[in-house]
């Protein structure tokens, strides 16, 4: 689809790691940890509830040089949701997110990756709508970790967006695979940058 980002064209070994529906203290400050242990950055699209109800998880991303953006205050679903709603919806988020760090977030991520033509034209207007290439389904429970991190390994190249996410839902199949993910692509010489 046009006038969406799936990918980032880079020079020499670069991933944009990023994780949804965070931040929670129950897996995001692992994840922080992990990304700690490999001098890696990300990019947390984040959902404006959770942001306000721990504020201080999402400032501890900030504070380590990760990158917070936005995915709506409730984790909406474009295809079910009035234009105005979801717009409104996703600015409630930015002023949550705003109110952490001085430069207001550029970049937005619909949940479950649907949206109308009518929303995306919206809100175009103020952010980077930023998709992926790389989704590690580290949610599904029916994918076993040890698939969840082959397939994401097998998945990503240089460039690649890839998608896990810091929720209780995710968290066993994130827990497994984020590590090793992190551990295969360093030692092949791969950086991981914020978006």
């Amino acid at each position: 689809m046009p006038g969406y980002t799936w990918h980032r064209e880079v020079q020499g070994k670069v991933l944009f790691l990023t994780f949804d529906d965070g931040p929670i203290p129950e897996v995001t400050p692992w994840v922080l940890e992990q990304l700690e242990k490999y001098e890696a950055k990300a990019t947390f699209f984040c959902v404006g509830d959770n942001v306000a109800k721990h504020p201080e998880v999402a400032g501890q991303a900030l504070a380590q040089g990760h990158k917070l953006a936005n995915h709506t205050y409730n984790h909406l679903k474009g295809w079910h949701t009035p234009l105005q709603q979801y717009v409104d919806n996703a600015e409630a988020c930015q002023l949550e997110l705003e109110k952490l760090q001085a430069e207001a977030p550029t970049l937005f991520r619909p949940p479950y990756g649907r949206i109308t033509g009518g929303q995306a034209q919206q809100l175009r207007a103020k952010y980077e709508l930023v998709m992926w290439d790389v989704l590690t389904n580290d949610y599904d429970q029916r994918l076993s970790p040890e698939e969840c991190l082959r397939q994401s390994i097998k998945s990503t190249r240089s460039g690649s967006i890839i998608v896990f996410h810091d929720s209780l839902k995710a968290r066993r199949n994130l827990m497994y695979a984020l590590p090793p993910y992190l551990d295969h692509f360093t030692k092949l010489g791969y950086t991981f940058e914020t978006l």
